[in-house]
């Protein structure tokens, strides 16, 4: 067992996991005050042209529902509420922290950004989780993909694999190939960059749907763990996919958690894709 250890910790070690950023640094401490002021957000962000893009294009989404629109970020930050500031500002750091590795990215962030926007929606209408801890872990929930596909040539295989398994869990084939999975590895950038424990713990089991019928593990976890699986299911529907195996495992049970009848999560789902389309 020691050596095994062992040899799980040098790999780990050989995958190169983004340091926080300094950014980010800055933004948690300005959210960590009693207060946390809008404005002091405003203008840590402000200078960052992709920032300010990102989070005024949240603010004025069909999935956010703002009535009014956001014509600076400092509004932009008022309308969001500081939380979801910093989520959307969070993924973004993310994607910047990742790409540039020499692979394709563009396709995995367009699949993370849906469901982040999946997981806000339905967590708002379901009333069952915190919209920016939801979108939180939409956008990270996946961030040890290319982590892998970064450390392992053959990872892009082991993937698509993974994805057509319509039985075993998705990191039971990374783990019988690398000796850890995207889930691992992204809980460890999960609690790295400091965030919410929830959402760690959340990255790390949303492959093992065991947890959605097990009273042990933190009901808020077993929500987010649930809402993703409706999100995998209307990401396959928006792009014209008939089946997920994911929502194959795992459905039943998450429809269970979230208590829902079927006819009620083909709602859900059909409401969620109507925003999809309506998205600007």
């Amino acid at each position: 067992m020691p050596a095994e250890n062992a040899v799980e910790e040098a790999l780990m070690r050989s995958i190169r996991i983004p340091p926080r950023p300094s950014l980010l640094v800055d933004l948690q401490r300005e959210l960590a005050k009693a207060d946390p002021s809008p404005r002091n957000m405003a203008r840590i962000i402000g200078n960052d042209v992709g920032m300010s893009g990102a989070l005024l294009k949240l603010a004025n989404s069909p999935f956010f529902g703002a009535a009014r629109k956001a014509k600076s970020v400092e509004q932009a930050i008022n309308f969001l509420g500081v939380d979801m500031c910093a989520s959307t500002l969070t993924g973004l750091l993310a994607r910047r922290a990742v790409d540039g590795q020499g692979a394709d990215l563009s396709a995995f962030w367009e699949i993370s950004m849906r469901r982040a926007q999946a997981l806000m929606f339905t967590s708002r209408k379901l009333r069952i989780a915190p919209a920016d801890i939801a979108h939180t872990f939409g956008l990270f929930c996946d961030i040890g993909v290319p982590l892998l596909m970064d450390r392992f040539a053959d990872y892009a295989a082991t993937y698509d694999d993974a994805c057509d398994e319509p039985v075993r869990r998705f990191t039971e084939i990374e783990d019988e190939r690398y000796s850890t999975n995207h889930a691992a590895i992204g809980c460890l950038l999960a609690r790295n960059w400091g965030l919410s424990p929830d959402v760690s713990w959340a990255i790390l089991l949303h492959h093992d749907y065991r947890v959605l019928d097990d009273p042990a593990t933190d009901d808020a976890v077993r929500s987010l763990v649930a809402l993703t699986l409706l999100a995998e299911k209307g990401i396959a529907r928006f792009f014209g996919r008939t089946l997920s195996h994911e929502w194959e495992k795992g459905g039943a049970l998450a429809c269970q958690h979230l208590g829902l009848t079927e006819d009620e999560a083909a709602d859900l789902l059909d409401e969620l894709n109507e925003a999809f389309h309506n998205e600007r």
